[in-house]
């Protein structure tokens, strides 16, 4: 149970992300404010990563070719899910953008995970994934989403979902090879703050001058992105990738509570039964994890 607890921690921490650029500077601009997310917090994930393996007596499994390529692929996928993202959503509408990258997430990792472990998603999973996404669809519809779907940002917000189906599963090789789960998102994070320190010049960064924008990089650097991935990790070791990309459907669940409770947002009796429908899948499938996973089900090298 306690790995589930830990991804859906994440999942709360992933969702508090909008409030807080809400409550944050008012000229900061969603590629911005991503790309000083990923330095602060991929800095943070290396620096932790770093002291992980000096404290480690054992030591960690010996550094291969395939290794660092597979952490090199989970940070650039932590990298690309957040250009990805921003553009669904600024082309078809945060809603809609929302509903599309979380809610082809599960259903990629899933079929990943089935390819490669020669096992298909069991029925609970199946369950607990249609209803969490179905919720998923009805909060979006119920706050109001209107927009007309565009190929080219249905594409992004797909291709968002698969970077972070992709980033799941590599960490579940990485993690079934022996690795820890610091030094796996420690690697995979400092890859992601390379790109995104290339993007920094691009964008307007006045905000970071201030306090308040300070304050917004620390808490989505460190908070929303160091300590949530990291609890993700450490649960990923306990559950099947497809699994923890259904529990982090509890992010939208999150970012609504907060809009209502902090931003005074309303939702319509749709998003309202959105909620309970989303909420009612992660229980199902919280419940139904309680069951400890085959252990190893893909080795690194296999």
């Amino acid at each position: 149970m306690l790995p589930v607890l830990a991804v859906l921690a994440a999942a709360v921490l992933f969702g508090t992300t909008g409030t807080t650029q809400a409550l944050g500077p008012d000229d900061t601009t969603p590629l911005g404010v991503g790309a000083v997310r990923l330095v602060v917090g991929g800095v943070a994930l290396a620096l932790v990563a770093l002291a992980a393996m000096r404290a480690r007596r054992s030591g960690v499994p010996p550094w291969s070719r395939r290794a660092v390529l597979l952490m090199v692929v989970a940070g650039l996928c932590l990298f690309a899910y957040q250009p990805l993202f921003f553009l669904g959503a600024a082309v078809n509408g945060v809603a809609v953008g929302t509903v599309i990258a979380l809610g082809s997430s599960p259903v990629i990792a899933g079929l990943l995970e089935w390819g490669l472990t020669r096992r298909p998603p069991g029925a609970l999973w199946l369950a607990a994934t249609a209803l969490a996404t179905t919720g998923v669809a009805l909060l979006a519809a119920g706050g109001g989403a209107d927009a007309a779907p565009d190929a080219v940002g249905i594409a992004a917000s797909v291709g968002a979902g698969a970077s972070f189906a992709v980033f799941a599963v590599v960490q579940r090789r990485l993690l079934d090879g022996g690795w820890p789960p610091l030094v796996v998102m420690g690697g995979a994070g400092l890859v992601s703050a390379v790109p995104a320190l290339a993007l920094l010049p691009t964008q307007e960064l006045d905000w970071l001058a201030r306090p308040d924008g300070i304050g917004l990089a620390l808490w989505l650097g460190l908070g929303a992105t160091a300590l949530a991935y990291t609890a993700f990790t450490w649960g990923l070791g306990g559950l099947t990738a497809g699994t923890a990309a259904t529990l982090t459907l509890a992010e939208p669940l999150t970012a609504a509570v907060l809009g209502i409770a902090v931003l005074g947002e309303r939702l319509s009796p749709l998003g309202i039964a959105g909620i309970a429908v989303l909420a009612a899948g992660l229980l199902l499938l919280a419940a139904g994890s309680r069951r400890p996973r085959a252990p190893r089900p893909y080795a690194l090298e296999g």
